[in-house]
């Protein structure tokens, strides 16, 4: 199996100029991407148990691996919850998948959003992961719009080994990830 474009992209180019942009000196001190978390929130399922597999298939489309069901974990009487019905969707990527969705992402997805202007810069966690929301999975190209049954949004989770979110900004901009630019 080939190396995935991104993670060559990594090790030839962003990881040296990032060691001498932040002046690491060993190589293991330079951040890279961990794993790649995609969540999808299924609350009509209470009523309907069949679309999470109707969402199942079109999230392993999209991931290129099958997701976990997430069940909830207590009972909520105003949403006719009980504890262990199916609710959620929940795919980690990590290693070639993570960078081929990640590539998939940055150069397809992001840029058919409607009125698209950059990814927020203040959705750091403080440990140096990144997190945002997409309201549509149409916007991946494996879609076929005319085949969707259900169309659902999804919160997407990069999880990255910087330990600032300055260092995770750094490394996410050096993939070409889409920030806002914020006017002075």
């Amino acid at each position: 199996m080939e190396q995935a474009r991104l993670y060559k992209e990594y090790v030839e180019n962003i990881r040296p100029r990032l060691m001498k942009e932040m002046g690491y000196k060993n190589i293991n001190e330079v951040p890279k991407l961990e794993k790649i978390v995609v969540n999808v929130g299924v609350g009509e399922a209470v009523q309907d148990p069949k679309i999470l597999d109707i969402i199942s298939a079109d999230l392993a489309m999209i991931t290129g691996q099958r997701p976990e069901v997430r069940r909830a974990r207590k009972s909520v009487a105003q949403f006719h919850l009980r504890k262990g019905m199916p609710i959620g969707l929940r795919v980690t990527l990590r290693r070639r998948y993570m960078y081929d969705f990640f590539d998939r992402l940055v150069n397809f997805a992001l840029p058919r959003v409607r009125d698209f202007r950059g990814l927020p810069l203040d959705s750091f966690d403080g440990r140096g992961n990144y997190n945002f929301g997409l309201s549509e999975h149409t916007v991946f190209p494996e879609v076929e719009i005319d085949k969707v049954k259900k169309v659902f949004g999804m919160n997407i989770t990069i999880v990255t080994t910087a330990e600032t979110d300055d260092e995770a900004r750094a490394l996410l901009a050096a993939f070409g990830f889409p920030f806002e630019r914020r006017e002075e």
